[in-house]
C-alpha cells in the first residue's frame, strides 16, 4: 500500500552505548523511527537513509528497523567502515547529556544512488543535521537529496557535537531548509557562525525571542523551533511567536534525555506536513519530546495516548 505520506532521516545511523547498554540511535534515524511510530496507523511512514557497516551491529541495525515494521530500502551497507558507535554520558541527577562519537563510521560514506534520488521527489518531509556532514560525501548526498526533495517540509536539525561544524556548512543547511530546528545552547553558535548580532537590551526571554526572530530572518526559512527542555519548544513564523500545550511524563527507570530533541522534531515534521495550525504543532513536538526524556533511549515505543494525538486509532 503506498504511504499516504513519508517523512525522511538522512544522516547519520548508530547505536548510543549508554551506561544501561546500547541502545538504537542518531538523530535521523531516531527522527524517522518515531515519526513512523506516531503515524503509521494513518498511513505514514518513517524512513532512514543511512549506511552501516557489514558487520554484526549493521545486521542489527537492519533487524531492528524491519521488526519496527520499516523499510530498510536506503540502509546502504559498507564492505570497510564498520557501523557507527557514539558513547553517551548521563550527568548524574539528570540534565543533557555528552556525546563521543566514533570517527570515520559507514554513515559518512552515503551513497547518492538511483533509489535514494527516487525517493528525494516522492517524499513530504525530511530531517537532516549538521553532524552527518563532517564528511564530504555524506554532505554532499544530504544536498543533493535536499535540492531533489523540493515539495518537501526540509527541517535543519541543528546539533552541534564535538567540532563536527562549521559556518559553511551551517549556512549552507540553513539555505537548503525550509524549517530550523535548534535549542537554547546553539542558537547563540548558529547566531554568530551566521554572522547574526544579538540583542544587548531586555531580560533573558526577550533576549532570546529577538535573537531566534533574527536568525530566522537571516536564514530565510519559514520557521524556526527552539526547544527548550522542560519548558517546551516555541515556534516563530514570520511575525508570529507560538507556543502549544506543555507536557510531562513520570519518568522511568535510567530515564535519560536522549533523543528527546529528535521526537520532538518527528512531531514537528508530522504536523508540518499535515498542516496543521502551528499551536497544535506544537503540542504534539512537546508531548512526543517530553515522553522520551522520561523512557531510557531514544527510541523506545510511544504509548497510544501520543498515537491519538495523530490520529485516531482502530477500534
Amino acid at each position: 500500500m503506498t504511504p499516504r505520506f513519508r517523512i525522511v532521516g538522512i544522516g547519520e545511523s548508530l547505536y548510543d552505548i549508554l551506561p544501561s547498554g546500547q541502545v538504537l540511535g542518531g538523530a535521523p534515524l531516531n527522527v524517522a523511527v518515531q515519526a513512523h511510530q506516531a503515524s503509521a496507523h494513518i498511513g505514514g511512514q518513517g524512513v532512514v537513509v543511512s549506511r552501516v557497516g557489514q558487520d554484526a551491529l549493521g545486521d542489527q541495525l537492519i533487524a531492528e528497523l524491519k521488526a519496527r515494521g520499516m523499510s530498510t530500502d536506503y540502509v546502504q551497507t559498507d564492505p570497510d567502515k564498520g557501523t557507527g558507535k557514539v558513547y553517551v554520558e548521563i550527568p548524574f541527577g539528570g540534565g543533557e547529556p555528552t556525546y563521543e562519537i566514533v570517527a570515520d563510521a559507514a554513515w559518512d560514506w552515503l551513497q547518492y544512488d538511483p533509489d535514494v534520488e527516487s525517493l528525494a521527489g516522492r517524499c513530504e518531509g525530511v530531517c537532516f543535521g549538521s553532524l552527518a556532514q563532517r564528511q564530504a560525501q555524506t554532505r554532499n548526498s544530504i544536498y543533493r537529496f535536499l535540492v531533489d526533495a523540493k515539495r518537501a517540509v526540509r527541517l535543519f536539525d541543528v546539533n552541534v557535537r564535538q567540532n563536527f561544524y562549521d559556518k559553511r556548512s551551517i549556512a549552507r543547511s540553513c539555505e537548503l531548509a525550509n524549517a530550523i530546528k535548534l535549542n537554547e545552547r546553539e542558537l547563540p553558535i548558529v547566531a554568530d557562525l551566521l554572522n547574526v548580532d544579538g540583542p544587548t537590551e531586555g531580560d533573558h526571554d526577550a533576549k532570546v525571542d529577538a535573537l531566534a526572530k533574527a536568525v530566522l530572518k537571516k536564514a530565510e526559512c519559514e520557521l524556526l523551533a527552539l526547544t527548550r527542555g522542560v519548558e517546551g519548544t516555541v515556534v516563530y513564523a514570520g511575525d508570529s511567536r507560538v507556543e502549544g500545550e506543555p507536557a510531562s511524563y513520570p519518568p522511568a527507570d535510567q530515564a535519560d534525555a536522549v533523543g528527546a530533541g529528535d521526537a520532538c522534531s518527528a512531531g514537528l515534521l508530522i504536523g508540518l506536513v499535515k498542516r496543521w495550525p502551528l499551536d497544535r504543532v506544537v503540542t504534539l513536538a512537546n508531548a512526543m519530546g517530553a515522553y522520551v526524556a522520561s523512557q531510557a533511549g531514544a527510541t523506545g515505543d510511544l504509548p497510544d495516548e501520543i498515537k491519538s494525538m495523530v490520529g485516531p486509532l482502530a477500534e
